[in-house]
Parts: C-alpha cells; structure tokens; sequence
C-alpha cells in the first residue's frame, strides 16, 4: 500500500488523547473545529508547534504518521501560505475514516518550550 506522511503540530491536551489511543488516532474535533489540518512537511508543523503551540500551552509538538495514498487522494492539497505552507483539510466528520486510513502510529518527532 502506498502512503503519504503527514504532520500534525498538537499541544498537550490533544497529544494525551492520541496517546490514550494506543498512539493510533486523532480525537474527535470540538464543536468549534470543524476541520482536521493534517500537513505536508514538516517545516510548517515545526512552524505552527513553535510559533503557536507554545505560546497558547506552554509545549508544543511535532507529530509524524502515514495515510493510505488511496484515501488522501479524496481531498486536495491546500496552500493556504507561501509555497511550502501546504495542508489537507480534512471534514471533522471524516476524522473516523482517517482515522482508520492511518498506517501505523502517530509518532512525537519534535517537542518545543
């Protein structure tokens, strides 16, 4: 199967239900998110867990896992940036089927305070 890497950047809160996962799924969104940004690289994810995450939580987190490429290609890329600033955006009420499109486990490759 082929598969894409993406990169979630996550503060506290939301990485603890990963882990209480088994390390295998995004939680549900909150009413107020209706949208799962999953990234392309991980400069951005690096970007947005520095630059944002610490600032709103005190740590943030890079995270790195792999999507079936069969399921990814549903969604467009977004740019929502400069040229390297490239996202999906995935429906909060498609984060189940994502979910089970994950290969692997999701794992913390970065942590900043």
């Amino acid at each position: 199967m082929e598969t894409v890497t993406l990169w979630r950047p996550t503060g506290p809160e939301e990485l603890a239900l990963v882990e209480a996962s088994g390390w295998r799924e995004w939680p549900a969104r909150l009413p107020d998110q209706p949208i799962f940004y999953p990234v392309l690289n991980e400069e951005y994810a690096t970007m947005i867990a520095r630059d944002w995450n610490v600032k709103a939580s005190g740590v943030g987190f890079v995270t790195r896992f792999a999507v079936g490429k069969d399921y990814l290609d549903r969604y467009k890329v977004r740019q929502v940036g400069g040229r390297d600033i490239l996202e999906y955006w995935i429906p909060a009420e498609d984060l189940p089927e994502f979910n089970a499109n994950i290969v692997g486990t999701i794992e913390v490759v970065a942590e900043y305070r």
